[in-house]
């Protein structure tokens, strides 16, 4: 057990760090996305059947073609309207809207708290390699921590055994039983519920078996949709004042709307879906309702969720932590930073326990997993740090400027897995520690000059931003400069 234990945290090890922090950082996506599109202004209450009947009248003069309007209707973190079409060729188009005004939004280019999202699952990867690549790596860890309660045969006793001062291996270890311990509930929770939501991409067979498929019926049943395609009849027929369409649903549902699908405007059997907030609890389910697009009759709503659909809405409501406010949300943070740092040491002892003694030469795979720790826990967010800086750096006029803040990520996360090939090892860590110490203290300043905001998401954030550069540099503190020190 203590052998599956440890080839299987140092195996899947370097993802898992990745997938723990990304994961983490995505409980705040709104927030991140809120700061890195700052021209959007401050939340204000807005009626979202006007705001509705506004994006309804856009789409109508900027897509009077497409097939499908998309709408996300102002809510807590998106205080603007947002429409979708697909344009001529297939492409994706979109514009930002003032929910007061109507009048379009210049923001800037950026993907914002999405990206990190989409790559804790699927790692900017195609969806399928990414979610296959990610929904192993979780199964290896679950294996890794079952054998590590195995083997750790003083659990208890190690919740509350932290001997830093011992220095060496034993401090490592140490702190490596206390981080998983701790938050030993949370890790198991956020690891299997993370398996159930890609169990439908993990294990096809079974939908694929019954629904022989019928993909549509298995949403239809499952509560993922309430639409059944209409085809359209050529008939041109005015859109139906969707004002009322929001207050209808509304009234059925009991939550606020979210987004608006329409399907085929301007015809005749034009569908209007509206996708409400979940209701309150834990299970993250957006109920559906659907009405005819020409006269604004209801057609059909997503029904009371069936025992094995409810679970697995449960599950997936448990791991996002939608439900959960502000405290509960902090909590989720720091438990998803333990795990973190519980990979991250336990990456450090699989190489602190193969170290030869003095004078002699690390073996060739010591120093590659030496290297590669030093380009994941150190590279990551020193990526992510520049991947912040470049929203505030980059022009805003900037051509595919989106898909330059993500090459700036994966650069700077590469030119720090670099450093061992250049330096020694105590030497590569306080070097890139220090760093990227210095890249996080750099955007609150960046922020002040450029933007300026005083809100207080703006100061929370900047505020977040100088406590990790803190962190790093403390950790660089606690590096012995001395040539011999193989590992923080």
């Amino acid at each position: 057990m203590a052998w599956l234990h440890a080839w299987a945290g140092l195996v899947a090890g370097w993802l898992l760090f990745a997938v723990f922090v990304t994961g983490t950082a995505s409980y705040y996506r709104a927030d991140i996305s809120r700061w890195m599109r700052p021209e959007l202004g401050a939340e204000r209450e807005v009626d979202p059947g006007r705001a509705a009947d506004m994006a309804a009248a856009a789409l109508a003069v900027r897509a009077p073609d497409a097939r499908q309007w998309f709408v996300r209707l102002p809510h807590a973190g998106e205080p603007s309207i947002g429409l979708q079409w697909r344009g001529k060729g297939g492409t994706r188009e979109s514009v930002l809207l003032d929910p007061v005004t109507g009048a379009p939004v210049t923001v800037r280019e950026t993907l914002g708290g999405e990206f990190l999202y989409r790559f804790h699952y699927e790692l900017h990867l195609p969806p399928l390699w990414g979610r296959w690549i990610v929904g192993s790596a979780t199964l290896i860890m679950l294996v890794a921590m079952v054998t590590g309660i195995v083997t750790h045969r003083r659990i208890f006793a190690d919740f509350f055994t932290f001997r830093p001062a011992k220095g060496g291996r034993r401090a490592w270890l140490d702190a490596h039983n206390v981080l998983g311990v701790l938050a030993l509930p949370y890790h198991i929770m956020v690891s299997y519920s993370g398996l159930v939501l890609l169990s439908l991409t993990l294990m096809p067979w079974g939908v694929a078996a019954v629904y022989r498929g019928d993909t549509l019926r298995f949403a239809q049943e499952f509560g993922l949709t309430a639409t059944t395609p209409r085809p359209a009849t050529g008939r041109p027929a005015a859109l139906a004042p969707l004002a009322p369409i929001i207050a209808d649903a509304t009234r059925r549902a009991g939550t606020p709307p979210e987004h608006l699908v329409i399907d085929k405007p301007g015809d005749a059997a034009a569908t209007v879906t509206v996708l409400m907030e979940p209701p309150h609890g834990i299970a993250h389910h957006h109920p559906q309702i659907a009405f005819n697009g020409a006269t604004g009759a209801f057609i059909t709503a997503t029904g009371e969720l069936r025992p094995a659909a409810r679970t697995y809405f449960t599950v997936s409501g448990l791991h996002q932590a939608d439900f959960a406010g502000a405290a509960l949300r902090t909590l989720y943070a720091l438990c998803g930073a333990m795990g973190a740092a519980m990979i991250a040491t336990g990456l450090v002892l699989w190489t602190r326990a193969r170290l030869p003694g003095a004078g002699e030469e690390p073996p060739p795979a010591v120093r590659l997993v030496r290297g590669l720790n030093l380009g994941v826990i150190v590279g990551l967010p020193a990526g992510i740090a520049v991947y912040f800086l470049a929203n505030r750096g980059l022009p805003v006029e900037l051509a595919d400027r989106a898909a330059w803040e993500v090459r700036l990520f994966f650069g700077v996360w590469a030119l720090t897995a670099l450093a061992p090939c250049l330096l020694a090892p105590a030497s590569a860590w306080r070097a890139t520690l220090g760093a990227t110490g210095l890249l996080y203290l750099a955007i609150p300043a960046l922020d002040a000059i450029t933007v300026g905001r005083s809100d207080v998401p703006f100061l929370v954030f900047d505020g977040t931003m100088l406590g990790l550069g803190l962190l790093c540099w403390l950790a660089m503190r606690s590096i012995a400069p001395s040539a011999r020190a193989a590992q923080p």
